[in-house]
């Protein structure tokens, strides 16, 4: 380990990940070494029209690339490894994931074209990797995915730890226990800092097993006449687990449909992290030719996502599965906070094709547990790590505040609890903590191929445009005595039916003319100021007429 200098001082910071679920990164840097946790992405929210996903700023890595020491990744979920592919393309640095996390890493790697040139290192639960000055180190938690992990950043100053996510789960799926003793380890060598999953904290008590579920859907199969229908989280491998498992007790085929969850099904039984029974998974194609009693089929679309499998089946635009009237259809997911519109919709389609739905609230504990600890477990976290300083993370900011009460309940100084922004930092040095200067942070939108090219603007300007629409106006002017040579033609998208809105809109030209004739009278013919007034001049007179206020384009040529 490299000697402390006394110059030196430990920051703690996220670029993505407090204040909203999703695109988790979180940065811990002691002097000139970084180190990298997580690199997610976040779905768009409603006023991002036409992004496809959003990814954290990283300019403050960029800029000190030379001091990123690497990533280290948790866990498999895309809200941690989807925003890798961008990342590392302006980052090249290793990632450090266990097998499956790297499986599914190596997957994105390799669409993106960057799997030749990234260097990844498998770890495990007993690894421990020097990154300059920084030596971390590794435990087992729960999640709704195997092969997840806590970091343990052993630095100059003292322990930081961040829990990844987790729950307790004393009867997991694939019998990959919490290791409760190695927290307790970490937690009695002194935490100086821990940064600990928000998501459930406004949730009382327990959360329960994921292994309770299996039951349940064993259950429904045996119960269901025809065909029955799961649709969850991809990346959920214990659920899927749980649904061939049931699948082989009840004696039904498997039909596997949605790119995410082929993917993820491949891979995580290439790595052995799925137990497929020889002969059970058949192809979407012959789901028709086989009894309805025998046919289970996994299926993308938890989410209500408009081009996922389930929504294009409970919009009969499959092109391979149809939903038949008496099919069951189990949605074994909570809707993530804003998607619960596309969900009921969803599950509207799919009761008008005759469909048994069992989703939401009702039904939810039977088939679906979240991966996430509820109030007891983060307590029993925090009394395992003793941290001297905590960090929620990992949640919407009223998530973090009640995280930061339970802290509190707990023992831990109420000064002693950071509640961060993106971008704010904590600087820990000679054991004491105070909030430091603020780095960049913020959101990268992307939109198809776009990175980061559509900013405030153009979302501006695409508000606008679905809002009131558009106006273009095309003038052509002589070079000699600035008359009008053609037009004004003015074309509408979005603003009125043009064939019901002739009167309003020669009235409009009649401006335009009006008002270009009265510049070239006072001897104005910058293009600037006669394509302002006539914007002007236009949005007044529309703006009166209709009440709206579209964009208005002038385009004036010379001949």
């Amino acid at each position: 380990m490299s000697k402390k200098n006394n110059q030196d001082k430990l920051l703690i910071f996220a670029l993505g990940g407090v204040g909203e679920i999703g695109k988790n990164m979180y940065v811990v840097q002691y002097g000139n070494d970084i180190v990298v946790v997580d690199s997610g992405l976040k779905f768009p929210e409603e006023d991002m029209l036409g992004i496809d996903i959003v990814i954290p700023d990283i300019t403050y890595l960029t800029d000190n690339r030379d001091k990123v020491r690497g990533i280290l990744i948790t866990h498999g979920h895309e809200d941690h490894i989807g925003g890798l592919p961008y990342v590392l393309r302006h980052l090249n640095v290793p990632v450090y994931g266990t097998k499956l996390t790297l499986g599914l890493i190596e997957g994105k790697l390799k669409e993106a074209g960057l799997l030749g040139d990234t260097k990844r290192i498998l770890i495990n639960a007993d690894s421990e990797v020097q990154l300059g000055a920084i030596k971390a180190s590794f435990f087992k938690v729960n999640h709704s995915i195997p092969d997840a992990v806590g970091v343990c950043l052993d630095t100059p100053e003292g322990r930081v730890v961040h829990t990844g996510d987790f729950k307790f789960d004393h009867t997991p799926v694939n019998n990959q226990y919490a290791d409760l003793q190695r927290m307790a380890e970490i937690g009695s060598g002194g935490v100086l800092a821990l940064l600990s999953d928000s998501t459930n904290a406004e949730r009382p008590g327990f959360t329960p097993s994921e292994s309770n579920i299996g039951r349940e859907f064993e259950d429904i199969f045996r119960k269901s006449q025809q065909r029955v229908v799961v649709a969850t989280f991809a990346s959920n491998v214990h659920r899927l687990q749980q649904v061939i498992n049931a699948a082989m007790a009840t004696k039904r085929k498997l039909a596997v449909i949605g790119r995410s969850m082929v993917n993820v099904v491949s891979i995580a039984s290439e790595l052995g992290y799925l137990n497929i029974p020889e002969g059970m998974i058949i192809e979407p194609e012959e789901v028709g030719k086989i009894a309805a009693d025998r046919v289970v089929i996994l299926s993308t679309g938890s989410q209500g996502e408009p081009m996922s499998a389930l929504t294009r089946m409970a919009r009969s635009t499959h092109r391979k599965v149809d939903i038949l009237p008496g099919d069951t259809v189990i949605i074994a997911a909570t809707p993530i906070p804003g998607n619960e519109k596309y969900v009921g919709r969803t599950v509207d389609e799919l009761f008008r094709l005759g469909a048994n739905v069992i989703y939401g609230p009702g039904s939810v504990s039977g088939v679906h547990v979240s991966g996430h600890g509820s109030q007891e477990e983060l307590k029993l976290m925090l009394n395992l790590m003793k941290p001297k300083y905590f960090i929620p993370i990992h949640g919407e900011y009223r998530m973090l505040r009640q995280h930061a009460l339970l802290a509190e309940a707990v023992g831990v100084e109420k000064e002693n609890i950071f509640m961060l922004d993106n971008g704010d930092t904590v600087e820990l040095q000679g054991g004491a903590a105070r909030k430091g200067s603020k780095v960049q942070a913020g959101n990268v939108l992307i939109d198809g191929l776009g990175v980061g090219d559509v900013g405030n603007i153009v979302l501006r300007d695409r508000k606008l445009l679905s809002q009131d629409g558009i106006l273009v106006v095309v003038v052509t002017l002589s070079k000699q005595d600035g008359a009008i040579v053609s037009g004004p033609d003015i074309i509408s998208r979005g603003f009125v039916y043009v064939r019901e809105s002739e009167g309003l809109l020669e009235e409009a030209n009649r401006i335009v003319t009006s008002t270009l004739n009265k510049l070239m009278s006072d001897n104005v013919n910058e293009w600037a100021s006669l394509k302002t007034n006539v914007k002007d001049a236009l949005g007044r007179f529309l703006y009166e007429q209709t009440r709206r206020r579209p964009m208005i384009l002038p385009i004036i040529m010379e001949v």
